[in-house]
């Protein structure tokens, strides 16, 4: 079923499209000097207007992220694909996704604190889940989808190499290299999500259900959310 396949292409879509626009309109209202000093995507989201838009692009990607992550917590639980290992997985990738809202929520030119904790949470937690990512797409592939894993491995290397680069280029002052290798790390990112359409499309119907569980009198029975897959 394409219907969610387009669920993650349509969060890189919406991510990228919105980052870039953040940054035309930093351009075009003085806000970031190009010709200076080529900012980072946080600077260019610090001030008003552009400041709304960020917060509404990391808002919207921050929930979108949260259930991508919950649907490949099933898929991946349903396949009998390493649970713990999946679990975890589970659990990055969800605060990772919260680390989205807190950045664009909280810009450096007010909260810097608050705003360096969401890139940490963004970026090294949403690292380790692409990374566990790739061991449970390698130990139990979809059938003619094992290219994802290549794919896969490939932008998490890059992913590493940028952050390793911008720690390095940053503390080195050479803040315009540092930005650069930024934005194509958030690029990277937005490209790890879109990929997982091509798992996703495998899932035939997705349906949030209210399971009713007994216990051993009958004043302790109750009931638990659960999501199903029928494929």
């Amino acid at each position: 079923m394409w219907a969610w396949a387009l669920l993650p292409v349509t969060m890189a879509v919406i991510g990228i499209i919105g980052m870039w626009a953040v940054f035309a309109i930093a351009v075009f209202n003085n806000t970031v000097n190009i010709k200076e000093e080529f900012p980072f995507i946080s600077t260019c989201g610090s001030y008003n207007p552009q400041s709304c838009l960020f917060s509404q692009i990391c808002n919207i990607c921050s929930v979108l992220a949260m259930w991508i992550v919950t649907i490949r917590f099933q898929q991946v639980r349903d396949l009998g694909s390493g649970s713990r290992l999946n679990t975890a997985s589970f659990v990055l990738g969800f605060i990772s996704s919260i680390g989205i809202s807190i950045i664009g929520n909280f810009q450096q030119s007010i909260v810097m604190g608050a705003h360096l904790l969401g890139v940490l949470l963004t970026f090294f937690l949403g690292l380790a889940y692409f990374w566990v990512q790739v061991w449970l797409s390698y130990y139990r592939p979809l059938s003619h989808r094992k290219w994802v894993v290549s794919v896969r491995i490939i932008l998490c290397c890059q992913c590493t190499f940028l952050v390793i680069c911008i720690f390095v280029l940053y503390t080195t002052g050479f803040r315009s290299e540092a930005a650069v290798c930024e934005w194509i790390l958030v690029m990277c990112f937005f490209a790890l999500f879109a990929i997982f359409a091509a798992e996703f499309r495998h899932i035939d119907c997705h349906k949030l259900t209210v399971q009713c569980k007994e216990r051993k009198s009958a004043r302790d029975d109750y009931c638990v959310w659960t999501i199903q897959e029928i494929h």
